[in-house]
Parts: C-alpha cells; sequence; structure tokens
C-alpha cells in the first residue's frame, strides 16, 4: 500500500520562503510523476505542481515563478520549494503520485502538513 507522509508545514511571515518534504513508501517513486497539492479550509483541492523524469514541471498561475518541485529518487521523496509567501498560501499542503494531466493517482492521501503565512 502507498502511504504518503509530507513534513515541513509551519508558521511563517508573509515574503518568507518555506521548503516542504513528502516520502512516498509502498512503491519506489523512479519513473513515476510526482504532484504538490493544497487545500484551504473551505475551499476544494487545488492542484499546484507536477513533474516527472522525462519531462519539465507544471505549475499553477498562482504559485508559478514561486514554487519549484524537485525529488531526491534515492529518498523516495519530492520536495516543495517555496518562496514569497503569501497569506493566500495559507493550506495544507498534500503529495500524491500522477502527472498534471492525469491528476492524483492515489485516492488515499496523507495526513499533509499545515502551511500558515500571517504577518
Amino acid at each position: 500500500q502507498v502511504h504518503f507522509m509530507e513534513s515541513g508545514g509551519t508558521s511563517v511571515e508573509p515574503g518568507a520562503s518555506l521548503t516542504l518534504s513528502c516520502t512516498v513508501t509502498g512503491r519506489s517513486v523512479r519513473g513515476v510523476a510526482l504532484g504538490w497539492y493544497r487545500q484551504a479550509e473551505g475551499q476544494a483541492r487545488e492542484t499546484l505542481a507536477a513533474e516527472g523524469n522525462l519531462w519539465g514541471a507544471s505549475y499553477a498561475a498562482s504559485v508559478e515563478g514561486r514554487f519549484t518541485i524537485f525529488r531526491d529518487n534515492a529518498a523516495n521523496t519530492v520536495f516543495l520549494k517555496m518562496t514569497n509567501l503569501t497569506v493566500e498560501d495559507t493550506a495544507r499542503y498534500y503529495c500524491n503520485m500522477g502527472s498534471w494531466s492525469d491528476g492524483p493517482l492515489y485516492a488515499s492521501w496523507g495526513r499533509g502538513t499545515h502551511v500558515i503565512v500571517s504577518a
């Protein structure tokens, strides 16, 4: 069974940077597209970024130029580097397998990691 364990979320001020991690267990991430998602309170889950080994990354317009997705296959981990954070980035962040076009591959999500951006 595949599990996703997100970490790195915390409270920061606007303009700060933060890098989130997601370690996958139960399946190797080699050759598999990975993505980051977030869900703010009272809102639907939003796709933020996705990337695969053989193609480049895709980003939502709301984060393009500020967020970067990258991976460490040896650690079976995907990261999301976030810069110039704004209060609108406050949300719980999740990862999953799957490309930008296909969307999340697994219906079972991790617990996510909470990012709070406030002055």
